[in-house]
């Protein structure tokens, strides 16, 4: 049987019609199958939270399984790296913390094995400031009285960090500064054994964000003295900010957001804000946020990628007069 030019035609437009729409299809079907969120941390601290709160929230709202793989290590190059390399298809996306993805680079002494154009914002999902915070037996109750022993007794206060290059550890280069006191810096391998050896004694304070420390505050083991930010903490109402304690330079808040690898196609990224604006902005998400120290807080792929800009600028002065270098 014979096909007429026009049934030729016919059976072209078809196909090709079929073809358009069908890649039209692939791409609004997004996810099909289980997300994988890399968090750079290991199980406890902030990083991790933002993550298992955000893959809860946003299981649901895309209709597929969203999973935390923590991969801690290495200033969290070993997560960059990980999402870096993967496919750019939307299914492994990297939940990252600003120490990590604007401090790390800045303090390495070699080059970064990952560089910002490697990654495209997708979301910020939490933001929640340092807070200074002392062991109960120090004879210290705030800002005032912490500068004035540590000019009395330069070099006898020590702070805990969770690493050489770590907020943390610019935090408190910051509020030397600031100041102008000289206290001893004290790197731990991570947020938990500096919290441990608060709790006991052996070191005088730290600087972190509260979900860690909430339980110890509450119970009176530890005395928080101080809010890192422009702003007080819903969850820690009658404690002052370091603008307020006469400290404005120390300004030190943290976010926690959601990055792609470079090349996921647009449609997949603009699904997933969406998604994440639709999560985050719950009542239910901005309270969980609240309970824990932390201030739900989307912005955008455009808003995100200003905030990394401006905060490399900004960070990039307290390493260099520090001479903060990483281990």
């Amino acid at each position: 049987m014979k096909t007429t030019r026009k049934q030729f035609n016919t059976l072209l437009l078809t196909a090709l019609a079929g073809g358009l729409f069908g890649s039209a299809s692939a791409q609004t079907a997004y996810p099909s199958r289980t997300v994988t969120m890399i968090v750079p941390a290991a199980a406890g601290g902030t990083t991790d939270l933002a993550g298992r709160m955000l893959a809860q929230a946003l299981g649901p709202a895309v209709g597929q399984s969203v999973v935390v793989d923590n991969r801690a290590g290495g200033n969290g190059n070993i997560a960059a790296i990980a999402v870096k390399r993967a496919e750019a298809d939307g299914y492994t996306l990297l939940m990252q913390y600003s120490g990590y993805h604007v401090i790390s680079p800045l303090v390495s002494k070699t080059a970064s094995p990952w560089e910002q154009k490697d990654f495209q914002p997708v979301a910020n999902v939490l933001s929640a400031p340092q807070i200074i915070v002392l062991r109960a037996d120090l004879p210290i109750k705030n800002m005032a009285e912490l500068v004035a022993y540590a000019k009395a007794h330069p070099g006898k206060l020590n702070y805990a960090s969770s690493g050489n290059g770590s907020l943390q550890h610019v935090t408190g280069a910051m509020l030397e500064q600031q100041a102008g006191v000289q206290m001893v810096h004290v790197p731990y391998k991570g947020t938990g054994p500096a919290l441990q050896d608060l709790l006991g004694g052996q070191v005088d304070l730290t600087f972190g964000t509260a979900p860690p420390f909430m339980p110890h505050i509450q119970s009176g083991k530890l005395r928080v003295i101080a809010v890192t930010s422009k702003t007080r903490l819903p969850s820690l109402p009658d404690v002052p900010t370091t603008a307020e304690a006469g400290f404005p330079g120390v300004d030190a808040a943290s976010w926690f957001a959601l990055f792609a690898p470079a090349n996921v196609p647009k449609p997949v990224i603009d699904k997933l804000t969406a998604d994440i604006s639709q999560v985050v902005n719950t009542p239910a998400f901005k309270q969980k946020a609240l309970e824990q120290g932390a201030t739900a807080d989307y912005q955008n792929p455009q808003q995100l990628g200003d905030k990394v800009k401006s905060d490399l600028v900004r960070w990039a002065g307290v390493v260099k007069s520090a001479r903060i270098e990483a281990d």
